[in-house]
């Protein structure tokens, strides 16, 4: 516990300094076989409150929607057309951050608490000591009306959500997938365009 809060005052200093948290590597030899951890997979009714220590939050993002093929910058999770239209925004107790998978980092877009929003009506989830928000910006399909592109980024942000809920499960964490939020407060928040939609949360403790 006490390494775990060195690094992440070190990663605050640097965020400070920067704008931004490089994250470590993903380790990707930890978990549980995928069967295993399907047999695994439920959705948390409740959720510590200890933060999550660096290498949780590097290797959940990875596994969410991270590159795992750099040559080609395809994710580790399927989009329509590979639009890559789902953004992982990432809400702490501190300040919501934008993972960006090229650099493998977290860019922070604003200050304070509000995971709040992010849990609705529901207000025991904002409990979770990270919560991540699915956000598809249906600009990224090049084709198709409207209505359709909305189902593909549905579709999108379900496969991310699963991703997040297999990895969670391998290694012993906690999450639930969820759509309830306030979607309009959270468009104002992240200065969202209207191409960009708030599809799904998951939140995550230990």
């Amino acid at each position: 516990m006490r390494i775990a809060f060195v690094i992440m005052s070190i990663m605050t200093i640097m965020f400070a300094q920067n704008n931004e948290i490089k994250l470590p590597a993903p380790d990707l030899d930890r978990g549980l076989p995928v069967m295993q951890a399907l047999s695994l997979r439920a959705s948390a009714t409740e959720f510590d409150t200890t933060d999550l220590n660096p290498q949780d939050i590097s290797d959940l993002l990875w596994a969410a929607n991270g590159i795992n093929r750099p040559d080609s910058g395809k994710r580790t999770a399927p989009s329509a057309m590979n639009s890559q239209d789902i953004d992982v925004y990432v809400f702490t107790k501190e300040a919501v951050y934008l993972y960006e998978p090229q650099e493998h980092k977290l860019v922070f877009v604003a200050e304070g608490d509000n995971r709040l929003l992010v849990a609705g009506r529901q207000e025991a989830h904002a409990k979770a000591p990270v919560i991540l928000l699915l956000v598809s910006d249906i600009s990224k399909f090049k084709l198709g009306e409207d209505s359709l592109k909305m189902i593909w980024a549905a579709e999108d942000a379900g496969i991310v959500s699963q991703n997040i809920a297999i990895f969670c499960a391998g290694v012993g964490l906690s999450t639930r997938p969820r759509a309830s939020m306030d979607i309009e407060a959270i468009c104002e928040l992240l200065k969202l365009s209207e191409s960009q939609h708030p599809m799904l949360n998951n939140p995550v403790s230990n």
